[in-house]
């Protein structure tokens, strides 16, 4: 079905920054309301978008976003969660960061570090810190994935299995409302599960658009994660788990 060009901006915005509010869209583009609900509609039924109550969310749950799309996606809330996790890890310390988008943008938070010792299965986060001399990078053997330079598969978990780290930084493709991450490629899972058993504290860096998604593999409990990384506050619900599981929030902004 051909877009006007309302509709093909609305796409655009929701692949950008993850959903999009009918509120908003319809004071951007000086319409009505309803012919927003309209627009969002019509994209829904084509299977690009889910309404949620006040919008809509891009249409996820059997396979991630590209990963230049997510790499663009909410680049002012990673940069503020990624320069409160940097913040908590000291120099003289060893810590393990995963794949994605996220936790490259910790890695750049780091290239001020001094004597630090970082194991990755994220090729792109070895490349940034190429950049600090008084970083030791060790790098995981594995499947590359040449979609986003990721190693996984048993070969990276049995290379993360040697360490003993003082913390793990993981990010997640979704966070359910029972405090589950999730995530698509369960030989990604395997290496994530590994990284955090090797590690003395456990970050989990994500934006709040996580919360707006799905995946369909199980990769661990907020209640295993020492501290949340986050851009905006958890819903109530979750929020009180976290609580009685001792997992702390940082609300980062």
């Amino acid at each position: 079905m051909a877009h006007n060009f309302r509709q093909t901006e609305i796409l655009e915005i929701a692949r950008t920054e993850g959903r999009v509010v009918v509120e908003t869209l319809a004071e951007r583009f000086r319409v009505s309301l309803q012919t927003i609900r309209r627009d969002l509609s019509e994209l829904a039924e084509e299977g690009l978008l889910d309404r949620v109550h006040g919008g809509a969310v891009i249409r996820t749950g059997v396979s991630n976003f590209a990963y230049e799309e997510r790499r663009r996606m909410h680049e002012s809330a990673k940069l503020a969660i990624a320069r409160a996790c940097a913040q908590m890890i000291p120099d003289n310390s060893s810590l393990i960061l995963n794949l994605g988008t996220t936790t490259e943008a910790v890695a750049r938070e780091l290239l001020h570090h001094r004597n630090i010792t970082v194991v990755t299965n994220n090729i792109n986060v070895a490349n940034i810190l190429l950049a600090n001399e008084s970083c030791e990078i060790m790098v995981a053997g594995g499947s590359l994935r040449r979609s986003d330079g990721g190693l996984v598969g048993d070969l990276t978990a049995d290379f993360m299995s040697q360490f003993k780290v003082d913390f793990a930084v993981i990010g997640a493709s979704a966070l359910d409302e029972e405090g589950d991450l999730l995530d698509y490629d369960l030989a990604e899972i395997r290496v994530s599960r590994m990284i955090l058993r090797q590690a003395r504290k456990s970050f989990l860096v994500t934006d709040s658009s996580k919360l707006a998604r799905s995946a369909p593999v199980r990769l661990a409990s907020l209640e295993e994660i020492d501290t949340v990384f986050i851009d905006e506050a958890l819903p109530p619900a979750l929020e009180k788990r976290c609580r009685e599981w001792g997992t702390e929030v940082r609300i980062c902004g």
